[in-house]
């Protein structure tokens, strides 16, 4: 059997084109099927602190946290 080795580039070619080909079309499902929220990533810094008080008022506005605990959170949060 005698095969040309223009041949075999040409199907070697031919393989890593459809290996990019199907990886792309991965890589793009994957891309739009991921939930990215930028809530979702932790709060840095004052931002984060000032998150947190939000949350706290909120459970104190509930009646969530009795007083004492709230003024005690939000006092630890100042620090």
């Amino acid at each position: 059997m005698n095969v040309p080795i223009g041949g075999l580039l040409g199907l070697l070619f031919l393989f890593v084109l459809a290996a990019l080909f199907v990886g792309l079309i991965v890589w793009v499902i994957v891309t739009l099927t991921t939930n990215r929220h930028p809530r979702d990533t932790p709060a840095s810094g004052s931002s984060s602190k000032a998150a947190a008080r939000a949350i706290l008022e909120e459970r104190y506005a509930k009646g969530e946290v009795d007083r004492d605990d709230y003024l005690q959170r939000r006092a630890d949060l100042q620090d």
